[in-house]
């Protein structure tokens, strides 16, 4: 998985007049928790874009004045109004200690029963939740539909990899190919249209025997 550098400075002061004045430089109040105590620092809410305003996941290092650390965002809180960062929890990484992620879902291949068929392809999972050690953390979980005729789903049992466990019941969709309103709304009239015919010819058959 790649990663997204954030520079930041420890905090020697913790408290909220500590904290609105980091704020009011464009600062993020962040903690790093680990295995030993929780480390306070602060970054620029700049840093932040790339690893917070993105579809993609993500792993951190925090370069700090005594050296770098490993981790994964683990809460974040925004303001209500202005949608700015106000605060960010780190999880510091241990490479032989399995973690737990949200990955996002990618589609590939073009599935039969949207091609030929007429339907549509709906995406019921945008992220699955995964479990494994860092160094085994996919950058994306990758759903091939190409084998998707109408009706069809796709299962996270069908997505499960050596390298991860996902974290959802086998029968999970993850999407499928529904009959669009469109190719509904076509099969209706094309029935209509049957029936109209097939009762026009009815009143011909008996006016000719008449």
């Amino acid at each position: 998985m790649k990663s997204i550098t954030i520079k930041g400075s420890k905090r020697e002061i913790v408290g909220k007049k500590s904290t609105k004045a980091l704020r009011n430089a464009d600062m993020v109040p962040c903690v790093l928790y680990g295995e030993n105590e929780p480390l306070h620092f602060a970054a620029k809410e700049l840093d932040f874009s790339k690893l917070v305003y993105t579809p993609n996941a993500h792993t951190v290092v925090i370069k700090l004045e005594d050296g770098d650390y490993n981790a994964v965002i683990q809460d974040i809180q925004f303001h209500p109004v202005s949608d700015s960062i106000l605060h960010v929890d780190f999880y510091q990484l241990n490479e032989g200690k399995e973690i737990s992620m949200n990955i996002p879902v990618q589609v590939e291949g073009a599935a039969p029963g949207v091609l030929n068929s007429g339907g549509t392809l709906i995406l019921n999972k945008r992220k699955l939740r995964v479990r494994a050690l860092p160094g085994n953390l996919p950058d994306m979980i990758v759903a091939n539909i190409s084998g998707l005729k109408l009706g069809n789903k796709l299962y996270t049992k069908e997505l499960q990899s050596d390298d991860y466990t996902l974290l959802h019941p086998d029968n999970t969709v993850v999407c499928q190919v529904k009959t669009s309103r469109a190719s509904m709304k076509d099969s209706v009239e094309q029935v209509e249209l049957d029936t109209d015919q097939e009762g026009g010819d009815d009143n011909t058959e008996e006016t000719a025997a008449e």
